[in-house]
Order: C-alpha cells, then structure tokens, then sequence
C-alpha cells in the first residue's frame, strides 16, 4: 500500500501557502488590518483556524459559490459548517426576511409565525411541544437544564469527541486511563466537567449502562452519529439499546439534529424512528439568519410547566431577551416551508453519493489507506482505512498537517471544504460540476502525496 510520503509534506505545504498569499493580497491586507481591533485578526476565534496564514474575506455568495475580496470564486461545500446548508440567500428566506423586517425585528410578543413552525416541527420531528432559541448551544443548554430540573439529577452523560456546539459539560474527553477529562483547548472551564459529565465511547452500550447505574443522569445527550469528528454511524441496535436503557434508568434523552439534519427533512429521528425525550435544531433551519428550535415530548412539557412560576420564568436559565424574535421566525417558516424540503433533499443526497464515490475511486487509484463515508446530503474522507466505530478512534486518525495541506490545495483551486475537518456539504444549489470539480482536485492532491 503506498505511504504518503512525509518529507514531501512541507514542501508542499510552503508552495500551496505561498501561492494563496499570492493571489489574496487584500485579503490580506484586511487581515492585517484586523489585528488592531480584532483578537487574532478575526471577529471569531474558530476563522484562525482556515490555513493559509489568513482567512479569505468574503464580497458576496449565492447558492453553492462565493466570491471573496480579490474576485475569485468558489465552490463552497463547507456551507458555513452547516449554517447556510440551504445555499447561500435562498430567495424564499431572503423575501420573508425583507417583509418582516419593514415590519419589526423583535417585540417581546409572539407572531403567528411562531406557532406555524412548531406546527411544522413536531410535523417533522414528531414532538408536540417546542421552544426557540439563537443558536443550537443554546437550545442544548436549555435543555439539559429542564432535564436537571425535573429528574432531579445534576450529571449528563455525552459521547467521546461529540459535538453540541459550545455547552461547556460536552468539553470532556476520556483520557489515556480512560476517565472523563478537559477535552485540549478547553478555555477556562467553569469546573472540571467530570464534575457534570460522564463520557463513553460511542457505540458502547455497555459503557452507557454502567454510567446509568449510578442514578445520577439527568440526560443523556446524543449526536445520532458523530459528525465533528468524521462520520461515525451508530451500530446496528445501538439507539434502540439507548432508548431502553435511559428508560429504564429513568434518564432523559436529547437527541441533537444540529449535523444530522442533513439525514432527511426530519433529520435522523425520522428517518430512523428514533424517540427522543427532546430534540435540538439549529444551524440552517432559518437559512442562516440565527435560529434554533428545542422540543419535547408532551410529558416534559407537562412536568416542566410544573416546575416554572410565572412570577418566575424570566430569571430561570432558559430564554433570551432575543430568542423567538420575529425575524428568525419568519426565516425560519420560509426556510422550512421553501428550502429544506423533501424535493430538496432528494436533490442533495444523490450528490452527496457522487461526492463519495468519486473521493473513493481516487482514494482506490491512489492505494492510500483513507476511506470516505457519507451520512445524507454530507460526506467526509478520513486518514485512516476503516471507518472508526466510536468517537477515540476517529481522533486517533486526524492528522492536522495533512488536513490543512489538503484544504490549502483545494482552496487554492476553488474549493472550500470545513477547516474542522474534511466534511463535505451539498446544497439545494449544488450541482453534479461542483461535485466533479472536488473529484479532480482531490485526485490531482493525493497524487502529489503519493511517494
């Protein structure tokens, strides 16, 4: 099997970064620009992470390409690491949001809006009562509080190397002796998140029964598969197996679609008949205006409404003094009723194969030990043979140096993949040239890897 050859790396590297200051000098020139106002130079800490040296800085976007501050397009498949998986400015969401827009923002009072789209949501998800917030950390904060709340139990338990956006108790990894501890880079954490959190392995039934035992679990809060990490689909049996022992443990389950909403219109709970006690939605169900959304079945409801007093309910932990505001509603209903659609997906699927397909022939031609694997209308290749089974073994395959090397050389050839990791994305607005010109690409790159 050929060996990607190591000494050639560098030299690559220097070539492929040299050859994008080159031809980004204003990008550059707004990135110096930003260290004086900036920390870092970026108006986000996750933006340092793009290689090259500097972030592009984007003119404009539409659909499934985007156009930066020196005049060069792009095919985009990082979609704003799901954020504008819609495409960029779907119309619909453009002309919901110009209308309500002359007609007020925010209010601090409901629009019928609101209840269309949880009307639309427990359609899609099939659970009866739901919240919104601004993002998807929250909707997961929120969450996990009510379960706190009404089990009453102080502990969680998340998956190894899961992502839920920025909740500090999912920071937790398991160490070389196999005890929950700070995930590297985790930035003053309040507490030790062994103190919240247990953490397993996913895939590990067992793992998740011996945590449940204690009692102590409030929640249980789950990717359907690991997403942020490569792709990690669930063993056969292994969500039926959760949802039974939560169950009986007495442990409540939030399922978090915020990835795996690229599974089908009703994410992976619908495609799979998964029965969460709660669900979190957020990323591109407003067409990449902030939105998120938060349901749950119609017993918690029951007995969280219990549980909160009106005199009460502003100070509790939940909320926001901007969520449920009237624009990301209306984004939200015009996204949902006109964008992530049934007929939208059966377009982003099939190109999502082809993507996969076309990263395997060339992984096959070239002999390397990679592998792709695809979940929807999302793909993503990873350094490593066999597709991982739990979230330590896809971490163990991660190579930054060559990660970056891959998307410096795709960047610089007009293609733009996440810089978390090697994840692929197809919009309603991809088509089958965007996905052939990755495939080229990503031939010509591996070809040049190989000794």
């Amino acid at each position: 099997m050929p060996a990607i050859s190591r000494s050639k790396l560098p030299h690559l590297m220097q070539r492929e970064q040299e050859r994008f200051s080159s031809a980004h000098p204003e990008s550059r020139a707004l990135f110096d620009r930003a260290q004086k106002s900036l920390l870092g130079g970026v108006p986000m800490n996750w933006m340092k992470k793009w290689p090259g040296g500097f972030p592009l800085f984007v003119d404009h976007a539409s659909g499934a390409h985007f156009v930066d501050v020196d005049g060069h397009e792009y095919v985009d498949f990082c979609l704003g690491d799901t954020g504008a998986m819609t495409g960029h400015s779907p119309q619909p969401t453009i002309n919901a949001a110009i209308e309500r827009v002359k007609n007020g923002i925010t209010f601090m009072l409901p629009t019928e809006d609101a209840i269309w789209v949880g009307e639309e949501l427990t359609r899609r998800f099939g659970l009866p009562v739901w919240q919104f917030a601004l993002t998807a950390t929250d909707a997961n904060r929120f969450s996990i509080r009510i379960a706190r709340e009404i089990t009453p139990r102080k502990k969680i338990l998340v998956f190894n190397w899961c992502y839920h956006g920025t909740v500090d108790e999912s920071f937790i990894t398991l160490d070389s002796s196999g005890r929950g501890a700070a995930r590297r880079g985790n930035i003053g954490p309040p507490v030790d998140p062994a103190v919240t959190t247990e953490v397993v392995e996913f895939n590990d039934i067992d793992g998740v029964e011996r945590a449940l035992t204690s009692g102590e679990i409030a929640c249980v809060l789950a990717e359907p598969a690991l997403t942020n990490v490569g792709i990690v689909h669930p063993e056969p049996g292994f969500h039926d197996a959760l949802r039974k022992l939560t169950r009986r443990h007495g442990t409540l389950l939030i399922i978090d679609e915020t990835h795996t909403i690229c599974a089908g219109p009703g994410g992976f709970t619908k495609a799979e008949k998964l029965e969460p006690d709660f669900l979190v939605i957020g990323k591109p169900i407003a067409g990449g205006i902030p939105g998120a959304a938060y349901g749950f079945t119609q017993k918690v409801a029951e007995r969280t409404s219990a549980r909160i007093q009106t005199a009460d309910c502003d100070t509790g932990g939940i909320g926001g003094t901007l969520a449920a505001n009237a624009l990301s509603l209306a984004a939200m209903r015009a996204t949902l009723h006109s964008v992530l659609t049934q007929d939208a997906f059966e377009h982003m699927i099939p190109l999502a194969e082809r993507f996969t397909q076309g990263a395997a022939a060339a992984i096959a031609d070239a002999g390397v030990p990679w592998h792709v694997t695809r979940l929807g209308c999302r793909a993503e290749y990873l350094f490593c043979k066999d597709p991982p089974k739990n979230g330590g073994q896809a971490a163990a395959a991660a190579d930054f140096e060559l990660e970056r090397y891959m998307h410096l050389h795709a960047l610089n050839r007009g293609v733009l993949l996440t810089p978390f990791h090697n994840m692929a994305l197809m919009s309603p607005a991809t088509i089958e040239e965007d996905v052939d010109c990755h495939t080229r690409i990503f031939t010509e790159a591996i070809a040049e890897l190989v000794s």
